[in-house]
């Protein structure tokens, strides 16, 4: 009976679905960690400023460090094969791929749930819990992209893949509509619950769609060694190889992506991209309580959330079908003009414009994490491009999205760093001890004209500000990025018959 149900489901579930499904079980703890992470040390561990500025500080190093780290440790099989070694077909490379998420996928989920409970001095948790969660995350994130890159070459296979992560991302989103019910600084014990739950469920859900589809690709696998060994009996010492293999160190690797003009240009904006992602999602709370509180109930703000949230991976599902129409180029940089019209708008209209604040708020995270969904069909690309333009054996796929981090994730870093600073030197408010506020009382409702107290004014400019020097960085980088139209489509012909291993057909799996 047992067997016949698991092989129902492995019937029923699609390749494409089952890769979507990763992303559920990422999301639903990522965005709780995002939101809360930082109010959690500062409101409830009561951390000081030195120990979280040094605990960021380690956290950029180690947070840029390890994923090129990880990536080359899982592909430099790939970059270094022997002439006479061993074909590496696409089925062993996304068995390898998938028994990374198998074991790293539950050790993130504990890794999760580390922050919620204090077992040490907030400092050392601090720096602890981020390095530890990170180090997980980062080795599921990578397998889980490259997979992208390893299952298809075309767009069309590629934007199908990436539809059903946007489709169960916007599920996993839903944890944050739950989590604003039970978040509570003053009672921590259901919070806590709550992410014992959302972590289970998360263990589950690796376990099970990492063995399904493990077993795929191991029916898979069979048949490819059979007919990979008839190949070389009847013709292998005929043909003359594809390109010539060689060793390839990590310097010389470093010097081949120094001259790749479209990674670099890629990576400049994206790291303005990572910053202001993780800007919105640190400081929404205080956009929050500081522009809307006063102005909208408690249930409209948890409604916000939970929207902004959501409403990316919605949104993706339209952005995917303008990307197969237009290509994903045209559709990021309509998304950055996009961002400095709404931005520029909003600072036309002012801060007491309480309607068309909400919608900016919203929107701004929407539109801004929607671009991020995007990204990487982009790397997806790059790494075919690497491919080609390096003539390699097989596409290091987890190695570029790794290197693509090493240069963007300090973004995620600065957000905080940045935020924080700001909103000292222009109002004096400090986060981590609002009792100090340097804003004197006579001034709270005093203004440059409107009444506006000076805290909510700085917070509305940071609002607005942000946005527009961010879309005006990525408009100048993004318009040096050449790898689109003609130029991708040269590109994929040349990986898709270039490639020595058997790609596998999204379609008909």
């Amino acid at each position: 009976m047992g067997r016949s149900v698991w092989g129902f489901w492995q019937s029923v579930l699609s390749t494409a679905v089952l890769y979507g499904s990763l992303a559920l079980f990422t999301s639903i703890l990522h965005n709780v960690f995002l939101l809360y992470y930082v109010e959690t040390f500062v409101s409830v561990y009561k951390i000081d400023k030195v120990s979280f500025w040094v605990g960021e500080t380690v956290f950029l190093i180690w947070n840029s460090f390890n994923d090129p780290l990880f990536g080359w440790l899982s592909d430099r099989a790939f970059l270094s094969s022997p002439p006479t070694g061993p074909q590496i077909c696409s089925p062993e490379v996304v068995l390898k791929r998938l028994s990374a998420l198998s074991t790293n996928g539950p050790l993130f989920a504990l890794s999760f749930l580390a922050f919620w409970v204090a077992w040490a001095a907030p400092g050392l948790q601090f720096l602890l819990c981020l390095c530890l969660y990170d180090s997980f995350l980062t080795m599921v994130d990578l397998h889980h992209s490259a997979l992208l890159a390893d299952l298809a070459v075309s767009a069309a296979d590629r934007t199908r893949l990436n539809f059903h992560c946007s489709v169960f991302s916007a599920l996993g989103s839903l944890s944050v509509f739950l989590s604003y019910s039970f978040w509570d600084k003053d009672d921590f014990y259901s919070f806590r619950v709550f992410c014992v739950a959302l972590a289970a469920f998360s263990i589950l859900g690796f376990f099970v769609v990492s063995r399904l589809l493990q077993q795929r690709f191991r029916k898979e696998l069979h048949p490819k060694h059979q007919e990979t060994a008839a190949l070389k009996e009847v013709g292998d010492a005929h043909a003359p190889p594809t390109y010539p293999e060689k060793s390839v160190t990590i310097g010389q690797y470093l010097k081949q992506l120094s001259k790749h003009k479209n990674f670099l240009w890629f990576v400049s904006m994206n790291l303005v991209q990572v910053f202001h992602c993780h800007f919105n999602s640190n400081f929404f709370p205080l956009f929050l309580e500081h522009l809307l509180s006063d102005n909208i109930a408690a249930s409209t703000g948890s409604v916000l959330l939970g929207v902004s949230y959501v409403a990316p991976h919605l949104n993706n599902l339209y952005f995917l079908t303008l990307c197969q129409r237009y290509g994903v180029y045209q559709v990021i940089r309509w998304l950055f003009l996009l961002k400095l019209g709404l931005s520029a708008v909003m600072l036309l209209a002012g801060a007491d414009h309480i309607f068309l604040l909400c919608v900016f708020i919203a929107s701004n995270r929407v539109f801004t994490e929607g671009t991020c969904k995007l990204l990487k069909l982009v790397i997806s690309d790059l790494v075919d491009e690497d491919f080609v333009v390096n003539r390699r054996q097989q596409a290091a796929s987890a190695l570029l999205f790794g290197m693509v981090a090493l240069l963007t994730k300090p973004g995620q870093t600065f957000a905080p760093l940045i935020g924080t600073w700001l909103l000292c030197v222009y109002t004096g408010y400090d986060i981590f001890d609002p009792v100090k506020d340097s804003v004197p009382p006579s001034d709270v409702h005093s203004s440059s004209g409107s009444g506006t107290p000076p805290l909510r004014l700085g917070c509305f400019y940071m609002l607005v500000f942000v946005p527009i020097t961010c879309a005006v960085l990525q408009l100048a980088a993004w318009s040096r990025f050449t790898l689109h139209g003609r130029k991708l489509q040269g590109i994929k012909a040349l990986r898709q018959g270039g490639q020595h291993g058997h790609l596998i057909g999204v379609k008909i799996i």
